[in-house]
C-alpha cells in the first residue's frame, strides 16, 4: 500500500473514533438558584456543583452547572440533552418568565429531557404549570400540595431504570405531595411512594396555599409520590424530586443516587446496572456553601469544616 494512502486512513481513523467520542457525549445543563433561606438549607449552588461532581464520573457525560437562577451565556443550552432545575419556585421560579418559557418549550420540542428539585417543583397554576405538567408530567400546585417536614422510610420500590442500586432509605426532610399530575397519571411512574403521618396533611378546617386543604385531607392513610418519572408523549422524559430541603441529606447514599439515576434517565443515558455510584464525604459535603447570614442558626444544620465557602 501506498504510505501516503496509509497515513490518511490512519488518520481518518483517529478522527473518525475522535468525533464518534464526542458525539457520545450527553450534554447535561443544571441550573441552581440563588441564595435563598438559611444556612444549610436550599442550598442550590451546593447540591448541583455536587451532581455535577459523580455526574463527570460518568464515562460520557459532559454536566455544566449555571448559577444564579439562570444562565448569561447565550449558548447555554446548546446541545443539551437534559435541564435540571433546583432553585427557588412559586411565583419567583427562574424558568417562568415568557422568554425562558419559550426557551425551554423549544428544547422541549427537541426531546430534551427535563427534571426539578425541591422548591423548583412548584409553579403557579396559570404560570408554568401548563408547561410543567407536559415536560415533567406534574408539579406542586398551590391549596392543592403540601410541604411538611417529616421522617419518610422508602421501603417499596418498582422495577425501573431510576431505581438501579438503590436500597431502602430512610430520610428526614421537607417532602412536599399530593403533586398536579397530568390525567390519569398517564406517562407518570411513582418512584418514591409511602403513605404519610396523617399530621402532615394540616389540620382539618384550617386551609392555606401549602397545606391544609379539603383535597389532600381526603385521603389520609393512601400513598403519596414525592418523587415521579414521566415518558412525555414527545418521546421526552421528565422527573420531579420533592427532597433536599436540608442539604446534609445529600450524603445519604440512596437518596442522592436515586437523583443521579433519573438525571441519567431523562437525558436517555442507560442508568449502570447498580445505578451512579459516587462516594461523597462529609468535606465534599461542607463544600460551596452560600455565604448566608447568620440567622435562622440550626447546628444540625451546619457543614463540618470549613462552616461558610466563599
Amino acid at each position: 500500500m501506498n504510505m501516503n494512502i496509509f497515513v490518511q486512513l490512519v488518520a481518518a481513523l483517529v478522527l473518525s473514533t475522535t468525533l464518534s467520542g464526542f458525539a457520545a457525549d450527553r450534554k447535561i445543563v443544571l441550573l441552581a438558584g440563588s441564595a435563598s433561606h438559611g444556612i444549610g438549607e436550599h442550598e442550590y449552588r451546593a447540591g448541583c456543583l455536587l451532581l455535577q461532581k459523580c455526574l463527570q464520573s460518568v464515562a460520557g457525560i459532559n454536566a455544566v452547572v449555571y448559577t444564579n437562577n439562570w444562565p448569561t451565556d447565550p449558548k447555554a443550552f446548546d446541545g443539551a440533552d437534559a435541564v435540571f432545575i433546583f432553585s427557588s419556585g412559586g411565583g419567583g421560579h427562574p424558568a417562568i418568565k415568557p422568554e425562558r418559557v419559550k426557551i425551554l418549550g423549544e428544547l422541549m420540542k427537541k426531546g430534551v429531557g427535563f427534571g426539578t428539585c425541591h422548591y423548583a417543583v412548584e409553579v403557579p397554576k396559570d404560570k408554568g404549570g401548563p408547561e410543567f405538567l407536559q415536560w415533567q408530567g406534574g408539579y406542586f400546585e398551590t391549596y392543592w400540595s403540601v410541604n411538611p417536614i417529616w421522617m419518610v422510610d422508602f421501603i417499596n420500590f418498582l422495577m425501573y431504570p431510576i431505581m438501579r442500586g438503590v436500597k431502602p432509605f430512610k430520610v428526614n426532610d421537607e417532602w412536599y405531595y399530593h403533586m398536579r399530575f397530568v390525567d390519569g397519571m398517564k406517562g407518570v411512574t411513582p418512584i418514591l411512594t409511602a403513605v404519610p403521618p396523617e399530621n402532615t396533611r394540616g389540620k382539618p378546617g384550617v386551609s392555606n396555599s401549602h397545606g391544609g386543604n379539603p383535597e389532600v385531607q381526603k385521603h389520609k392513610g393512601e400513598p403519596e409520590h414525592m418523587m415521579w418519572a414521566y415518558e412525555r408523549p414527545d418521546g421526552g422524559r421528565g422527573f420531579g424530586f420533592t427532597g433536599a430541603h436540608f442539604h446534609k441529606n445529600w450524603g445519604e447514599e440512596n437518596f442522592r443516587k436515586v437523583v443521579l439515576n433519573a438525571l441519567l434517565w431523562i437525558a436517555k443515558v442507560e442508568v449502570p446496572p447498580d445505578g451512579v455510584s459516587c462516594p461523597v464525604s462529609k468535606a465534599q459535603l461542607a463544600e460551596n456553601w452560600d455565604p448566608k447570614g447568620q440567622g435562622r442558626r440550626n447546628p444540625d444544620l451546619e457543614p463540618l469544616t470549613p462552616r461558610l465557602q466563599p
